[in-house]
């Protein structure tokens, strides 16, 4: 049982309700994480924005799938491992062993795709202050210094997802389930 409030159609809060109705548009369903943030009409206007600003970024879905699946990880947030491994598997299209190593934080044989998983794990760890060294093995994978920032914008975009269902301590919506850490 969700420690917040888990806010369905009816119940959002009307600030809330056009965001809402654009998930459930979107998913077919109404993902647990919008129900949470459905509690503050700023915290899902951030992350509706935030996504939306996300998906323009140069960097491609899977790389930024990535990015979510490695915060999630880190974050400990099996919500957002669920949710980011379907995006990975249904849209970006990616296999299911190389989804499985991203979701254990193992290499997944694609070294683009390990580079942005080693550079986000150093970006958490440090809080940005990586090291020269892990920086210039972003940039040797064919990255510049606008995909180590948009990096950090996957980072800042999962940390909300994260926190927010940590702190919600909300379930995986059984349409997720099947693509939870371990299921796949």
């Amino acid at each position: 049982m969700s420690r917040l409030t888990l806010h369905t159609q009816e119940t959002a809060p009307e600030g809330s309700r056009p965001f809402v109705d654009k998930a459930v548009a979107n998913n077919g369903f109404l993902p647990n994480l919008i129900g949470v943030l459905a509690n503050s009409p700023q915290a899902l206007q951030t992350y509706m924005t935030v996504s939306g600003i996300n998906a323009e970024t140069s960097l491609t879905l899977p790389e930024r799938e990535v990015v979510q699946i490695t915060a999630a990880r880190i974050h400990g947030c099996d919500f957002c491992i669920a949710g980011h491994t379907a995006i990975a598997l249904k849209k970006a299209q990616l296999p299911v062993e190389t989804v499985r190593a991203m979701q254990q934080g193992q290499d997944t044989g694609d070294a683009k795709l390990d580079a942005v998983r080693q550079f986000s794990e150093a970006v958490i760890a440090t809080r940005g202050g990586v090291s020269d060294d892990a920086l210039a093995a972003f940039k040797a994978a064919g990255y510049n210094d606008q995909q180590a920032l948009e990096v950090v914008l996957g980072i800042s975009l999962a940390t909300l997802c994260n926190f927010a269902n940590t702190l919600a301590g909300s379930a995986i919506n059984p349409q997720l389930q099947p693509f939870a850490s371990g299921a796949i």
